[in-house]
């Protein structure tokens, strides 16, 4: 079993910036994919940025060039970096990770923390 951890949610101001981090831990062996969705209020939760063990990473069109994923492999870590922060960003923002066991995998997700970005 995969246990995550987020932290760094908050409120901030529209044009501000704010850091997740997310730790991995207990059987972290074979996590390859890591990275964030969110859900906002009456909305079906959405893809943010992913990133691959490999570096690959993948963004959503409404965050690309604000948001940056980043990864510590050593450290079963996963951060996103928000930037230029707007109302739209509201939302829930739930860690996620992919893990490869045998010949299937197994996904695990966070408790969820709250960005708030008030106009």
């Amino acid at each position: 079993q995969v246990q995550l951890v987020e932290s760094g949610g908050g409120l901030v101001q529209a044009g501000e910036s704010l850091r997740l981090s997310c730790a991995a831990s207990g059987s972290t062996s074979g996590i390859n994919t890591m990275g964030w969705y969110r859900q906002a209020p009456g909305k079906q939760r959405e893809l943010v940025a992913t990133t691959a063990s490999g570096g690959t990473t993948n963004y959503a069109d409404s965050v690309k060039g604000r948001f940056t994923v980043s990864r510590e492999n050593a450290k079963s870590t996963v951060y996103l970096q928000m930037n230029s922060l707007n109302a739209e960003d509201t939302a829930v923002y739930y860690c996620y990770a992919r893990q490869t066991v045998q010949w299937s995998y197994r996904d695990y997700w966070g408790q969820g923390t709250q960005v708030t970005v008030s106009s």
